[in-house]
């Protein structure tokens, strides 16, 4: 294989670190966190150009599950489950990095399921609140 898999699998690595984090710290900070340390291990183990793929998978993992992480937290989820639940799709997105090409696809397919999600959300209006003012 060539230089090409490593930046991928460390895309999908870097995604996964970047879900983890966001699972147990939500916020942009876990986000910052993630793409560090996953451009930290691809500069230790292999060199800059896997750093790359890790510092950006991490961006886009930690950025693609805040959406969820947010919801679910909205809707009562406890820290710890939803941190236990987030740990398990990382550890799956993780192991689906291994396979060629899937990297690269779990590093642009997170952050657009954070899209999506968001534009689903209603916007937020006055309602009934305009009306009690007569």
């Amino acid at each position: 294989m060539g230089a090409w898999y490593l930046i991928g699998v460390f895309a999908g690595l870097g995604a996964a670190i970047g879900a983890l984090c966001t699972g147990i710290v939500p916020g942009r900070i876990a986000v910052l966190a993630a793409a560090a340390v996953a451009a930290g291990i691809g500069v230790e183990l292999y060199g800059w150009t896997e750093a790359v793929g890790g510092l950006l998978g991490g961006a886009a993992g930690g950025f693609g599950t805040i959406p969820i992480v947010r919801g679910a937290r909205r809707r009562g989820g406890t820290r710890w489950g939803l941190a236990s639940l987030i740990g398990l799709g990382a550890l799956l997105v993780a192991l689906l990095a291994l396979v060629p090409v899937v990297g690269y696809i779990e590093a642009v397919a997170l952050p657009a399921v954070a899209l999506r999600l968001r534009s689903k959300q209603p916007e937020r209006f006055a309602g009934l609140r305009t009306l009690a003012r007569d």
